[in-house]
């Protein structure tokens, strides 16, 4: 036999769950309204209040949150793109080539990742400079200017790592003078200023380190892809966590000087 109060059952188990899980239904008022921030799972990791100065437009750009956005781009089209690409000197440049030419949106995979990290240094770099316009590297936000300039270095990380990947003659030369300035580099360095002090030499520099040799070769390939596709992305995921979260404790999007 039917059960007439399926129905409400039904209903009130849906409710139950959407509830568990967004935690709504508070009366509304001030307090209630920061606890459905806090006690939300995605939600928390906004300030429960925000000033209203950091809701407009003319006072942020919103550059951080543009940049956050590009950043996710990159990570989709970057995860698409290593399906049919492999960090090896012998097919690199041929995968390159099959993704422009065979691949199905491949050409537009690939460009929407290449004109995304262009987009984010001008986004992260803009941002910087709305940070220190507005003053908001002063205390209580020291830290997260200096979190916010480790963010900005690893950016432009990403973008050198990633040039070498396609393998063509455009990567090679780049990354070769960017080499060629690590060599030169105080203390690390063999060729740079106070490098006899750590003993280094075209063995063991920092030159040697970043490409695994003294020629750019295979070992540089290989290592261009660990960094770009795995190590540099985990270390800009931590330290954005770190960002947003000191943003929060230290009361939000600061006021204007």
């Amino acid at each position: 036999m039917k059960d007439p109060n399926l129905k409400d059952k039904i209903k009130e188990t849906v409710e139950d769950i959407w509830g568990s899980v967004f935690r709504h239904g508070y009366k509304d008022t001030p307090r209630n309204r920061i606890l459905q921030i806090i006690s939300n799972v995605w939600l928390h990791l906004h300030p429960a209040r925000v000033r209203e100065h950091g809701t407009k437009l003319r006072f942020t750009w919103c550059m951080g949150g543009i940049t956050f956005f590009v950043f996710l781009v990159e990570v989709v089209t970057g995860i698409l793109l290593m399906f049919y690409y492999t960090p090896d000197v012998n097919k690199a440049f041929a995968d390159t080539m099959d993704l422009m030419y065979t691949v199905p949106f491949g050409r537009l995979m690939r460009n929407v990742h290449r004109w995304g990290a262009h987009a984010m240094v001008i986004t992260v770099s803009i941002h910087m400079f709305r940070v220190f316009l507005t003053g908001s590297y002063k205390p209580p936000r020291r830290f997260n200017w200096v979190i916010g300039v480790f963010l900005l270095l690893i950016t432009f990380l990403l973008s050198f790592t990633g040039y070498l990947l396609p393998w063509d003659q455009l990567g090679y030369w780049a990354i070769t003078v960017g080499m060629n300035m690590g060599r030169a580099t105080p203390l690390f360095g063999h060729e740079g200023p106070f490098s006899q002090f750590l003993g280094m030499t075209a063995n063991n520099d920092i030159r040697f380190s970043l490409v695994g040799g003294t020629t750019i070769a295979a070992p540089a390939l290989l290592r261009a892809y660990v960094w770009h596709c795995i190590a540099i992305p985990v270390i800009a995921t931590a330290l954005m966590i770190v960002h947003f979260w000191r943003i929060r404790k230290d009361g939000g999007i600061s006021g204007r000087l």
